[in-house]
């Protein structure tokens, strides 16, 4: 379609105007091909007739409403200066939104006001989103930039520009604020701080007030933040370009000078700056010139402290800091030396100047040479030197040089320091580089500072524009779009002009090499080669200027003063003096001012036109010759970046907030390229839409037989070939529609007409239906009137009285017969339904009766049927009881007696067998005694050898020394290599010798404790004999009870011969006791042989000891006495005299020990720990054999009577065959253990026996080394080795001595483990002899229990482990389970459950270091088995509601009373008993925390995705919103990639939310998690979903719509109704999404009247006012029937909220989580009804 024919009755257009640039009008008639004028009318009603130049040039039209206020400038249908101008201004005064996109550059309108859109959750918002997904803003730019660096790998910069007070500095400042915060670093070098420090040191030395910016940036700045492999901040680095040095000594009026000079002057009464006796900044010339002195709202003498403090920050020290400002207080006494005119010609400066004698002063230079040459000058020529004096105009303009010369070195040495303390060690990856450069200047007088910003700008506009080209090219190839060349501006002639061959720079340089060079000559160079060029001009009125025509507008520069700015002059007089300073930073700056700046020298700048080389005229590089290397520089680094431009606009001069000057934007929108942007796009295919965007639009206009197709792609290009006719307006992409300019404003109008026929249509039949309704009613009104008039006359004339009378005596009478027939009919089935009742009572109550008749009678014969059972039972069991316990006490009692001696003989031997045993042990014992004697010697002989070399090394060491002095000056290094062998020897011996006293005292020391070891063990041997003698006269005692009640049983025989008869009635029991009986009783011989073999043993070791103890002279004395004694006690033999002995023996131990304490030595504490033991043994055989004794008595008396009753043994035969061989390995393993214990003593020796041999060979090389030492004296360096090797054999024999002893210590401890070992296993046969002992018992009553039903076990609810199964415990139950790896029909909590019962166990057995040792380990396990699963949400479902059970379940059997209250009886029974885990308690519940808060951060990442588009972006309610258009000019490579991947998924919407809400509650479900803990969780969920909605909807304008608020709505209502389902509503989870509702009911209520105010403050209760007058702002009508929120509606509405107190924050805190609490909640497990299920696999546990 013909963009003409647009131009239609209805549609608006806009015309130039002078006040505002362009105003809307409406056009009244239809425009037609010829037409000079158009017909328009004006918002204000006054129409107008448009001349048409030519008939051809149409102005332009203005956009529907719908799209205006977009993101995106290219969203817009006609693209064109005044679209961009309005959207702007809709954008920024009516919305408050000061960023918008203009295809790839971000256009920033300085508000002058401090805005809520910067905060760190603004940051995090923004950070991972693509641009375009959220509103604009200087975050998305730099999340961009950040992201495809991270992606493709390559560097990345962000160019800001625009014109003084636009706000770039600030913009730049937010970009790196926003890397400092989403890259930070791991370590503690705080980078990011630094780089945001240098910030306000920048600003202080580099920025001034100008009467356009009150903080304006005088100098370029590109600074590159570095980053690592893990995209983190590593460091910065900055560079400066063009700084403003004039500003130092000149300042027009209204400004001021910079920064740092007024700060120091504010605090000039501080300490620190009294040494710069400084002054108020009225008193100095070069802060007062401009009259300015402070600046509302900045505070200087705090700006101070920041600037220090951030100078502390970064590193700098305090002295660099006091040279720093000694130096801006010296440039500022130098700008107060007066200098006075004596004539034209000559002038002169004071030599008592004050302020000249403080600069030279704080400098350190010579008083008198500054006096002299500030007014002199020095000329060399030829054959002499001439000194020539100086007017006073220019030895000021000397002074002032120097001023900016030290200021421009000053400002460069500190961004030198910053750099380096930016400079962080370590590799850089890459980089983001942030540009803050002017913008496009022009003023009423423009100079050379004006010209240099205006070239740096033409340039960035070139590269700008080739950016922009080659997106564009990049889209249309990737969208497979055939590509036609597009027109755009290039301003390659206008840097051609200035910098190529014989352009403005090289004539400018050109004339600075003549002396007499002058601005009127360059001028005129210019006039003369430059006039021919289109882009240059001579002024008509004035002949000291030119004119350049730039890209942004024309500009006439004053050539006044721009040689003296290019040269930079300053003389070499001053230099010299400078360089000569005592100030060492001062003459730094000076020290390479003559030499040439080379590394620009060496670059070069090839223009696009080819020219010529010129030859190097310049003896010095200029100004623009350095501006114009460090350009081409700045540039080169760009092209190797991918840029990103941000565009500020200055909407106003007066700096009003929110104020839109038409006017100034669009002179700043021409200069900085957004209106080229907007041509080229203009140019090819402006607007570009998805397929899904376009067909839910203009779906529409669709037919049926086009919509019922199932591909949208081709459906869509049906539509547009059926509605556009003309293919050129708009192509086919892969994934986009492109469309000419006015092409989606046209499609705009089709559907808005097409709605409009629709309405209209509607509105026909709805009028229609109406007025059809309203007929009817009437017409049926009217019948009924006409009835009742038409009635009321008939009545009168033919009703007369005595008819009422009849008719109403009628209805009387029918009255009371129809109540009459109606009475008797209840009355009927009212007894009907009586009778029914009775009966069916009755029967019941029959039926009843004779069930508990029956019942009864039942009950009564169970009753005695169950009695006469019990007593039958009874009296059997008692009958059998009575006879067993007669029959077993009398052969008890009769075996008694004759079993004594046999067991007192057996004894006998037993203690015969132990001493010959231990006798023979005692062989070993001293044969191993003398072997180590024999090493003792060997060792006395080893240290006197040791003694004797260390003489003789000594002797050795002297000799070396006197033939060193004789060498001393023959070879040095030869005496000092002996120095430090020398000393090494003597550190060598003192070591050695140090060992040896250490050992000495170690050996004392044992010896001692052994003394008292020894003193020990005979107090304990006193006390066992003194405990074994009563018990032996105990026994006695029962053996004379044992007689008398033998006597008394005989009396009971005889009637027990009378219950014979009956006895044998149970004889059929008989036979299986009797293979039990013979069992026992070859059990019995089997103990009686290992109890004597053990005694033998024991024996042995007494024998053994007592030899040790008392030697060879008394040991067969000892013997003799003890075979005596035995003798003597033969008829009542026990170990009484063996213990006897031993006292005895001990008494002589002790005497030995004190004759032999000097003999044995070291020897002692072995021997006598070894007697320590062998005592404790010894007891402990007597008291096994004690109680064997008994046992066996008991024993042999039951076999006797059950042998005497039954003789037949048969069938015990083969149970005695396995017995016996038990009986026989437990020999051979003994005997096994015997052999090794023998063959382990014999290789104990041989290793003694080896290791002397080896210390003797030692000690036979040692000396052979020494005589070797003594034959090679002469060759001094060998005799060093040769001690050096000497003293390592000596250290080896140390070491080979100290192994022989810990060989034998540890064979020692060996040999003490292996006889434990035969303690337990004699332990473990104890036990088996009473477990045989029981069974014994278990025998007699099993006939008595045949017929007693089964009893099932009762528990305790406990399970017992050992110590040793701990850890497997522990990894079972905790590290290698599972939640769906146990089973199906556990019961929730289980692990818990089972560990608890474990802890119950623990304490149960009061085992405080077990319980201590399980509860750490349970936690420790927990710990790392959280750590490892960190995310995987089943396992930390699991773990979180198993430890909230076991918390509960120490609550709960604490025995604290508020945790008792609903325990049953059973359960208080059960509670822990000895100890108080209350600490424990508080560490699983810190634990119990961490999880939750780990279990929600899994959980959040999870549903985070799915939030925006379940919630926000998904049409819950078809057909309620349609998309409008939008921009999509995203760069990243992300964009196409998530849109394809979004399209080949399903994409989210409110059922997968809610579908992995349900996910989530049905895990916590099973896993038994309690519901007030599983509403907590779901509180948070639903806390993080509104807030992440409300974020969103605040940072996306195209949410802020009616409709929206309707799905919103419909999608909270779905989370509600789940909420009900789950029956969580006691969770106060909706609570969280009030918010939401509340943005939900703001998007959709009326907001026109005041009423309409009145109640948004009301309703709006949840929500800051920052975030409702943000929303208001925001709210973009998606059709033309829907009405933007007029400002004043917003003011009223800001008005109210005033008086609301709250957060000043746009967004809400969507990290914020709910502080969780643990509720306490008895439990009903039972746990002595737990089982072990057995796929757990706790076979090692036991349930007791």
């Amino acid at each position: 379609m013909a963009l003409s024919e647009l131009y239609t009755k209805y549609n608006r257009v806009w015309i130039p105007d002078i006040e505002h640039v362009w105003k809307s009008a409406e056009i009244l008639k239809d425009f037609q091909p010829g037409d000079t004028e158009l017909e328009l009318q004006l918002e204000d009603g006054t129409e107008l007739q448009y001349p048409l130049e030519g008939g051809e040039k149409l102005p332009p039209l203005r956009n529907p409403d719908i799209l205006v206020g977009e993101n995106d400038l290219t969203a817009l249908s006609y693209l064109h200066e005044p679209a961009v101008l309005h959207n702007l201004k809709i954008r920024f005064v009516e919305s408050k939104i000061i960023y918008t996109y203009c295809g790839i550059i971000l256009v920033a309108v300085n508000p002058y006001k401090q805005l809520p859109i910067y905060g760190d959750a603004v940051i995090h918002a923004y950070s991972g989103q693509n641009m375009g997904d959220l509103d604009p803003h200087i975050f998305a730019v730099a999340e961009e930039a950040y992201k495809q660096m991270a992606r493709n790998n390559k560097n990345q910069s962000i160019i800001v520009s625009g014109e003084s007070g636009a706000g770039k500095t600030v913009s730049a400042r937010y970009a790196m604020r926003y890397f400092a915060t989403v890259s930070k670093s791991s370590g503690n070098n705080r980078v990011e701080e630094k780089v945001l420090a240098s910030n306000p040191i920048t600003e202080a030395i580099g920025n001034a007030k100008t009467t356009r910016n009150d903080n304006s940036s005088r100098f370029g700045k590109y600074t590159e933040i570095s980053f690592d492999k893990r995209y983190q901040i590593i460091g910065a680095n900055m560079r400066t370009y063009l700084l403003e040095k004039s500003r130092v000594v000149f300042q027009s009026e209204n400004e001021r000078n910079y920064h740092i000079f007024y700060q120091m002057c504010a605090c000039a009464d501080q300490p620190e700056f009294k040494s710069l006796r400084l002054l108020s900044a009225e008193e100095f010339n070069y802060t007062s010139m401009g009259g300015e002195i402070e600046i509302e709202g900045v505070d200087d003498r705090a700006d101070m402290t920041e600037t220090r403090r951030t100078f502390n920050l970064l590193g700098l020290k305090e002295s660099f800091q006091t040279d720093v400002f000694k130096v801006l207080a010296g440039i500022l006494h130098l700008g107060n030396t007066v200098i006075k005119a004596q004539n034209s010609e000559k002038s002169s400066v004071n030599s008592s100047d004050p302020h000249l004698s403080i600069f030279c002063d704080l400098m350190g230079v010579n008083m008198e040479n500054m006096c002299r040459w500030l007014c002199n000058r020095r000329i060399v020529l030829s054959a002499e030197t001439v000194v020539k004096p100086q007017p006073r105009e220019r030895a000021i303009n000397a002074r002032d040089a120097l001023a900016k010369h030290t200021y421009a070195h000053l400002f460069d040495c500190v961004i030198h320091k910053i750099n380096k303390a930016l400079k962080v060690p370590g590799k850089q990856h890459s980089f983001i580089g942030v540009l803050d450069i002017y913008g496009f200047e022009t003023f009423d007088v423009n100079s050379f500072e004006q010209f240099c910003i205006n070239y740096a700008n033409e340039k960035l506009q070139q590269q700008f524009n080739l950016h922009v080209f080659k997106l564009e090219q990049e889209e249309y190839m990737k969208e497979d779009i055939p590509w036609t060349l597009i027109d755009f501006y290039d301003n390659q002639p206008v840097i051609d002009l200035i910098e190529a061959k014989m352009g403005i720079l090289d004539l400018l340089d050109e004339e600075c090499l003549f002396p007499q060079g002058t601005d009127k000559n360059w001028l005129q160079k210019l006039y003369n080669f430059l006039g021919s060029k289109a882009m240059f001009e001579k002024p008509r009125l004035s002949n000291d200027s030119f004119v350049i025509q730039h890209f942004a507008d024309k500009v006439e520069y004053r050539c006044i003063g721009f040689l003296e700015k290019n040269r930079d002059t300053l003389y070499e007089e001053l230099v010299s003096i400078m360089r000569n300073s005592q100030f060492s930073l001062l003459a730094e700056f000076f020290q390479g001012e003559k030499e040439p700046n080379s590394a620009h020298k060496n670059i070069k700048v090839t223009p696009a036109q080819p020219r010529i080389k010129g030859s190097n005229k310049q003896l010095k590089s200029t100004v623009g010759d350095k501006f114009r290397s460090s350009l081409y520089l700045l540039m080169e680094t760009l092209n190797a970046t991918t840029p990103h431009y941000v565009r500020c606009v200055k909407p106003n001069e007066e700096k009003l907030p929110f104020e839109y000057d038409s006017k100034r934007v669009v002179q700043q929108l021409r200069a900085c390229g957004v209106l080229e942007t907007i041509r080229i796009s203009a140019q090819s295919y402006p607007s570009r839409w998805t397929y899904n965007e376009f067909y839910s639009r203009y779906s529409i206009l669709m037919g049926q037989s086009e919509l019922k197709s199932g591909e949208k792609k081709q459906t869509c290009r049906m539509v547009l070939q059926r509605l556009i006719p003309d293919s050129n307006q708009y192509k086919f992409g892969r994934t986009k529609i492109f469309f000419r300019a006015g092409q989606v404003a046209y499609l705009e109008k089709l559907r808005l007409d097409h709605l409009r026929a629709a309405c209209v249509t509607i509105q026909k039949h709805v009028r229609g239906w109406r007025q059809r309704r309203r007929f009817l009613h009437m017409r049926e009104a009217a019948v009924t009137i006409q009835q009742y008039i038409r009635g009321k006359r008939k009545i009168r004339c033919t009703v007369t009285a005595l008819a009422l009378k009849q008719g109403w005596a009628a209805m009387v009478i029918q009255r009371h017969c129809r109540g009459y027939l109606v009475r008797k009919v209840y009355q009927l089935v009212r007894i009907a339904t009586i009778t029914i009742q009775a009966f069916t009572r009755g029967w019941k109550a029959r039926k009843r009766y004779k069930k508990m008749i029956e019942e009864h009678k039942a009950l009564i014969l169970q009753k005695y049927a169950r009695a006469w059972l019990v007593r039958r039972r009874f009296q059997t069991m008692r009958r059998l009881v009575l006879n067993v316990q007669l029959s077993y006490r009398v052969q008890k009692l009769r075996k008694k007696v004759e079993e004594q001696s046999k067991e007192n003989m057996s004894l006998m031997e037993r203690v015969t067998s132990l001493s010959n045993a231990h006798s023979h042990g005692m062989e070993k014992i001293q044969a191993l005694e003398a072997e180590r004697s024999k090493v003792s010697n060997e060792r006395a002989a080893l240290e006197e050898n040791e003694r004797k070399n260390k003489e003789k090394a000594n002797q050795a060491i002297a000799v070396l020394q006197n033939e060193k002095e004789k060498l001393v000056q023959v070879n040095k290094v030869l005496e000092q290599r002996l120095k430090d062998t020398t000393q090494q020897m003597g550190d060598n011996f003192e070591v050695m010798k140090t060992k040896l006293i250490e050992d000495l005292e170690r050996e004392e020391r044992l010896r001692k404790v052994a003394e008292h070891s020894s003193e020990l063990q005979k107090e304990d041997t006193e006390k066992e004999i003194e405990t074994l003698k009563e018990e032996n006269r105990r026994l006695r005692e029962e053996r004379v009870r044992l007689q008398a009640q033998l006597q008394e049983d005989q009396h009971i025989y005889t009637e027990m011969q009378e219950q014979l008869q009956q006895l044998t009635k149970h004889v059929k029991v008989i036979p299986d006791l009797r293979k039990e009986i013979n069992s026992l009783q070859m059990q019995k011989e089997e103990a009686d042989k290992t109890i004597k073999a053990q005694n033998q043993q024991a024996r042995a070791k007494i024998s053994v000891i007592t030899r040790q103890l008392l030697g060879e002279a008394s040991e067969e004395e000892l013997i003799r006495r003890l075979h005596e004694e035995d003798v003597d006690n033969n008829g009542e033999i026990d170990l009484l005299a063996a213990f006897d002995g031993m006292e005895k023996a001990a008494k002589v131990m002790e005497n030995q020990l004190r004759e032999q304490k000097e003999a044995y030595g070291s020897r002692v504490e072995t021997l006598e720990f070894k007697n320590e033991h062998l005592n404790k043994e010894n007891g402990q055989l007597q008291a096994l054999f004690q109680e064997k004794n008994n046992v066996n008595q008991s024993i042999a008396e039951e076999v006797a009577r059950l042998t005497a009753d039954n003789m037949v043994i048969p069938e015990l035969k083969q149970q005695v065959s396995e017995l016996t061989r038990n009986k026989q390995e437990l020999e051979t393993q003994l005997q096994d253990q015997s052999t090794e214990m023998t063959n382990k003593m014999k290789e104990l020796s041989k290793d003694l026996q080896l290791g002397v041999e080896e210390e003797r060979s030692q000690r036979r090389h040692l000396e052979e080394r020494i005589l070797e030492m003594e034959r090679s004296k002469d060759v001094m360096e060998r005799q060093i080795v040769e001690l050096q090797e000497e003293n390592q054999q000596l250290q080896k024999s140390h070491q080979s001595e100290s192994e022989a002893k810990s060989r034998l210590r540890e064979e020692t401890s060996r040999l003490t483990a292996e006889n434990m070992d035969f303690e337990e296993q004699q332990d473990m046969k104890d036990r088996l002899i009473k477990r045989l002992q029981d069974q014994i018992k278990a025998l007699h009553t099993t006939a008595s229990q045949k017929e007693a039903p089964a009893v099932p076990k009762e528990y305790l609810g406990m399970l017992e482990y050992k110590k040793e199964d701990e850890s497997k415990l522990v990894r079972t139950l905790i590290l290698d389970l599972r939640p769906r790896g146990v089973g199906v029909h556990i019961i929730p909590g289980l692990a818990a459950h089972l560990l608890f019962m474990c802890v119950r166990h623990a304490d149960y057995l009061n085992d405080g270091n077990k319980l201590k040792s399980f509860m750490h380990a349970i936690i420790t396990a927990v710990k790392e088995t959280v750590t490892k699963h960190l995310e995987n949400f089943q396992i930390l479902s699991f773990w979180l509601s198993n430890t909230y059970h076991f918390l509960n379940c120490l609550k709960q059997y604490s025995g604290e009373e508020e945790f008792m209250k609903h325990n049953t009886p059973r359960q208080n029974k059960n509670c822990l008993k000895n100890f108080d885990l209350s600490e424990h308690r508080q560490i699983l519940s810190d634990l119990a925390i961490n999880i939750y808060h780990q279990f929600i951060s899994v959980m959040e990442d999870a549903l985070y995705p799915m939030i925006i588009p379940g919630m926000l972006e998904h049409e819950s309610l078809q057909g309620i919103s349609s998309m409008k258009p939008t921009g999509f000019r995203k760069r990243s490579s992300s964009v196409y990639e998530d849109r394809d991947d979004r399209a080949r998924g399903e994409p989210f919407s409110v059922t997968s939310l809610l579908q992995q809400l349900s996910a989530f509650h049905t895990c916590m479900d099973q896993q038994g998690m309690e519901t007030q803990l599983q509403g907590q969780v779901i509180r948070q969920l639903f806390y993080l979903i509104g807030s992440t909605s409300v974020n969103s909807i605040l940072l996306r304008k195209d949410l802020c719509s009616c409709r929206k608020g309707m799905q919103i709505r419909c999608n909270i209502s779905y989370l509600e109704e789940w909420l009900r389902e789950k029956d969580l509503q006691g969770s106060n989870a909706m609570e969280t999404l009030g918010p939401l509702s509340q943005v939900a009911w703001l998007l959709q209520v009326n907001k026109t009247a005041d009423e309409d105010a009145a109640e948004i403050k009301q309703r709006c209760s949840e929500l800051s006012s920052v975030q409702i007058v943000k929303i208001l702002n925001s709210y973009t009508p998606i059709d033309d029937f829907e009405k933007r929120v007029a400002p004043s509606f917003v003011r009223k509405v800001q008005a109210l909220l005033q008086e609301r107190e709250g957060s000043s924050q746009l967004m809400m805190d969507a990290q914020y989580r709910f502080q969780v609490t643990f509720p306490f909640c008895s439990s009903p497990q039972a746990l002595e009804l737990l089982q072990v299920p057995s796929g757990l696999h706790l076979d090692f546990v036991t349930l007791i």
